[in-house]
């Protein structure tokens, strides 16, 4: 156990060192460009350390940045994940520092030394994303790993994890039914155990085997383990307590979000106001039909409010009132529409819907008032999401797709809402970037039936090696 502490501990050392390598390789790329391509009699001397400053402050915005749009965690995500967070952390950052150096040499330089650093760094972070991955991937290999099932349906977690068999490698599955003897002796056998929709009384029972052995377990949270994770820590006796004020933001906090609210969104609809008008101009050419497409949904409290967004289906695409999922290949979906959902184009009339005060940047996606209604007979605490204003992006949007199931939305949210700081709102909105280049998120309802049937074929296999064992 000792050795395997010792290994996870130069493990992380060594992600800390590559990540501090490819900041000063870039860092000496910015002072190189500096120095050789612009003058220096433009930028004052500052006792002759300023330039020294400038690579200073520009090393601490690019970490700030990866660390926010996570692109530093080589191996952990995917690949093209880490890529694209790190390109955009460098767009960003170079498109401050350009405007930056023309505020100090108070005029507009040229700008082609920074698209040469540009270029230049989108090279390295290629190159440190490919060698790091393959590093990390030599350090940690995949453990063998056995999944205890609370329930049928929970295998659908299996399929989930399979996608990273970089990752993740279950090689066993444990109904619960076989009884916590049974179980025990069988998980001592394996590196890692995950502890999948079961039973609190049985669960207990089992993680705290998992800790007395020190057997790595992973389990899915229940919302009240949510919850009791954002309770505040109470030490004024000898018994600790928690306190759940189970409230939402504070008055403080509610309306610090909103002045952030009012400044993004103002700030986003410069850019936005000319895509929105060839955007709008394209849905009209194409079929004649209305721009927007508007639609109920419950906010804050349970306050219902129409929502604004590009239309992307065809003219009565619910003419019954009756909703119907969109799957990959929908044929309602109009030819502009499927490209507006695809880069989220269509949710940008949003944006007045957030200074109006119905939405927030970030925060829980709203749903329908019948949806509400439907996902709340199946899960009562769905209403718990209603806690705060709904969002144009959060953390069921960004870490869930289109497919998520109810009870997985209102998880990811509850994180949301119990761990909410305005750091985490600035890092979901960052995120947001990169998930608009991501296709999975998108995916359609299809992606979920093909999940069902390969949970299925799984349940009938692991009920026909129990009857053989039998």
């Amino acid at each position: 156990m000792q050795k395997k502490r010792t290994l996870r501990g130069i493990k992380s050392l060594i992600r800390g060192i590559e990540g501090l390598l490819e900041i000063v390789i870039m860092m000496a790329m910015y002072y190189c460009i500096f120095r050789l391509g612009y003058d220096s009699d433009l930028f004052p001397r500052y006792l002759g350390y300023g330039k020294y400053v400038l690579c200073g402050l520009y090393a601490l915005m690019t970490t700030v940045l990866f660390f926010g749009m996570d692109g530093f965690k080589f191996g952990y995500l995917r690949n093209g994940d880490v890529l694209v967070s790190q390109l955009i952390s460098i767009l960003i950052s170079n498109f401050i520092t350009f405007w930056q150096l023309c505020l100090i040499a108070n005029q507009v330089i040229s700008p082609v030394p920074m698209l040469v650093l540009t270029a230049g760094e989108a090279v390295v972070a290629l190159v440190c994303t490919v060698v790091y991955a393959a590093v990390y991937h030599r350090l940690y290999v995949p453990k063998d790993m056995v999944m205890i099932l609370g329930r049928d349906e929970a295998v659908t977690l299996k399929f989930k994890m399979e996608t990273r068999p970089d990752k993740y490698r279950i090689v066993k599955l444990i109904s619960v039914d076989e009884g916590l003897d049974s179980i025990c002796k069988q998980i001592v056998n394996y590196d890692a155990v995950i502890i999948n929709d079961v039973p609190s009384q049985i669960r207990n029972d089992l993680l705290k085997f998992c800790y007395r052995n020190r057997i790595r377990t992973y389990l899915t949270p229940k919302v009240t383990d949510i919850v009791v994770r954002g309770a505040e820590s109470i030490n004024l006796f000898d018994t600790p307590l928690l306190l759940v004020k189970g409230a939402g933001l504070t008055p403080v906090q509610s309306r610090v979000k909103r002045l952030m609210d009012l400044l993004i969104a103002t700030i986003m609809m410069i850019p936005a106001t000319p895509i929105m008008l060839v955007v709008a101009l394209a849905i009209k050419l194409e079929d004649g039909g209305p721009v927007f497409f508007r639609q109920d949904r419950v906010s804050l409290d349970g306050k219902v409010f129409k929502i604004l967004k590009f239309r992307s289906m065809i003219v009565d695409a619910e003419k019954d009132g009756k909703s119907i999922p969109a799957t990959g290949k929908d044929p309602r979906i109009t030819k502009v529409g499927r490209f507006t959902r695809a880069t989220r184009i269509d949710e940008l009339p949003q944006l007045l819907n957030i200074i109006k005060g119905d939405m927030s940047v970030v925060g829980p996606r709203p749903e329908r008032p019948e949806h509400m209604e439907k996902y709340g007979k199946d899960v009562p605490e769905f209403v718990f999401r209603s806690k705060v204003k709904g969002g144009l992006t959060g953390y069921a949007q960004i870490y869930g797709k289109y497919n998520t199931s109810p009870y997985d939305k209102l998880r990811l949210d509850m994180m949301y809402i119990e761990n909410y700081s305005i750091m985490l709102d600035i890092k979901l909105i960052l995120l947001t970037l990169r998930i608009m280049l991501s296709k999975e998120s998108t995916e359609g309802f299809d992606e979920a039936e093909r999940l069902e049937q390969e949970s299925a074929q799984a349940l009938q296999q692991m009920q026909e090696e129990a009857e053989q064992g039998k």
